[in-house]
């Protein structure tokens, strides 16, 4: 889920509540905050475990809440861990610590500290297109004997098969199908903002999930016109949703990538709705 912000890029905590709501009516079992969507990497801690209170509060029973709470800092990624785990998340989303580019003795013993920090299951996010380090399939069946691992959000196509011991989401929209086609538990996607009841579809509907996956790739291709969140803020936006900007270094859609979001939002009789 995106982090709504208002005019003053302070976090819009009325917005939040209203997009969880609106997310979970239309589609999604449950959402992830504070992920690569949610600008997690721009939210102080107190900001960061604000959102993930409201909406733990808000959802609690209706839908499942996936707290983001990596970090490429052990000790913060186990503050995080802890704090989201009082808060009452239902699970927790670590990516591969990025940038420091640890080997693979550090990133096992980088899960084993914030495994130790909770009893809710850890679903590990590989995507070495933002990381920089690349989690393989062995090592993602070592990591899942760890207690309380028991996911993996994959956004890696070469890597896309079952795992022993984890779950398996697709972590790309492109992928969703895949991923299902594979057995796999779901996806944790960004189109699903705009397009969440046929993303659905998808998954209820297996004679027809090439079908709806093939109508919806201008809807994936828009979402991708440049950086996630930019392109979903923009769409949400055009919507009537209000959830802002983004924070530097993230910036606004220019007129091309706001023309490619409109063509497909207007391609799939949104805006229309929107309008009416």
């Amino acid at each position: 889920m995106v982090t709504p912000f208002d005019a003053q890029l302070r976090v819009d905590e009325d917005g939040t509540v209203r997009l969880a709501n609106h997310l979970v009516a239309h589609g999604s079992d449950g959402l992830v905050v504070c992920g690569t969507t949610g600008e997690a990497t721009t939210l102080t801690d107190v900001e960061h475990l604000r959102v993930i209170e409201l909406v733990v509060a808000e959802l609690k029973g209706r839908a499942t809440v996936v707290a983001g709470v990596g970090s490429n800092d052990t000790r913060h990624a186990v503050h995080l861990t802890e704090k989201a785990t009082e808060l009452g998340a239902d699970a927790l989303l670590h990516v591969t610590p990025y940038y420091n580019r640890p080997n693979r003795r550090g990133i096992v013993r980088h899960f084993e500290e914030v495994a130790k920090a909770t009893d809710k299951p850890i679903v590990l996010y590989n995507i070495p297109a933002r990381t920089g380090t690349d989690m393989p399939n062995d090592l993602l069946a070592e990591l899942a004997q760890i207690d309380n691992v028991t996911a993996v959000k994959q956004a890696n196509p070469d890597n896309l098969a079952p795992v022993d011991g984890l779950e398996l989401y697709a972590g790309n929209d492109d992928m969703l199908a895949d991923v299902l086609d594979l057995g796999g538990a779901g996806g944790i996607l960004v189109a699903s903002h705009v397009v969440g009841e046929q993303m659905r579809r998808m998954v209820d509907e297996p004679d027809n999930r090439r079908t709806i996956d093939a109508s919806l790739q201008d809807v994936y291709a828009a979402m991708g016109a440049t950086t996630n969140p930019i392109p979903v803020k923009a769409a949400l936006n055009l919507l009537g949703h209000a959830v802002g900007g983004l924070r530097l270094p993230l910036v606004e859609a220019d007129e091309h990538e706001l023309a490619i979001v409109r063509r497909a939002l207007e391609s799939h009789g949104l805006l229309a709705t929107a309008s009416a």
